[in-house]
């Protein structure tokens, strides 16, 4: 099916080629269409067009840097509008149970920087822009990881298809191999941290000194009060 979209894309040229290459990344994350065919194979195809001078490698760019942002854009909505019913329906199943567990713990040790980094994973790049908005993520953290991921992955994809040409097939396979590299060195550095910040907090706790019982305060002794008044000399 993959091979099928991709020729009939390859067959386009001019303004129904740049249509695609913005509508494929917008409904990746904002209708869930990453878990059939990648937007970034999309991108890609575009920059393969651009090289054979059937689309304006600028106008490939700004189709795929806005399809990118809008889609996240309108996934963050949706899941803070709807997201517990579609993980519980449609999404769910679709997804697996594994790929939102794993969305959600990424998202939880990463925070904005989850937005910017996942793109970079087919998987992830759906989920996490429709998890953020669950999760209340604030838009404006979201918007700047968003905006910042959409540019590079855009960008870069696009690139890449414009400079592989006909070899377009082995560039994909280094696109995600690309990502999933990323986000193994990302899932590592995180788990590290985490060890890191665990092994100083049992130090910590080893180091500090052991409270000490309050000090007992010495009994107080008291004299005897004389019962008689000593007389002055020559007194009676």
């Amino acid at each position: 099916m993959i091979t099928d979209i991709t020729q009939w894309i390859l067959g386009l040229h001019g303004w129904a080629a740049l249509a695609i290459v913005f509508a494929v990344p917008l409904a990746e994350s904002s209708a869930f269409v990453g878990f059939v065919f990648p937007g970034e194979i999309a991108i890609l195809l575009g920059g393969v067009l651009a090289s054979q001078h059937r689309v304006p490698l600028p106008a490939v760019l700004a189709a795929a840097i806005s399809g990118a942002i809008l889609g996240d854009t309108i996934g963050y909505a949706v899941g803070r509008r709807w997201g517990r019913t579609l993980l519980h329906g449609t999404l769910g199943r679709i997804a697996g149970r594994k790929h939102l567990d794993r969305a959600e713990r990424y998202l939880a040790q990463r925070g904005g920087k989850a937005v910017f980094f996942g793109r970079h994973t087919a998987a992830l790049r759906v989920l996490i822009p429709g998890m953020a908005g669950m999760s209340r993520m604030p838009y404006r953290t979201f918007a700047l990881y968003n905006i910042l991921g959409g540019l590079v992955w855009a960008i870069w994809n696009t690139l890449l298809g414009y400079i592989a040409g006909a070899g377009w097939r082995h560039a994909a396979a280094l696109a995600s191999a690309i990502g999933l590299l990323i986000l193994a060195v990302l899932l590592l550095a995180a788990g590290l941290v985490v060890a890191i910040k665990a092994v100083r907090r049992r130090t910590d706790r080893l180091r500090a000194p052991a409270p000490t019982e309050p000090a007992e305060l010495p009994a107080t002794t008291t004299s005897a009060v004389p019962t008689t008044v000593p007389t002055t000399a020559g007194g009676r």
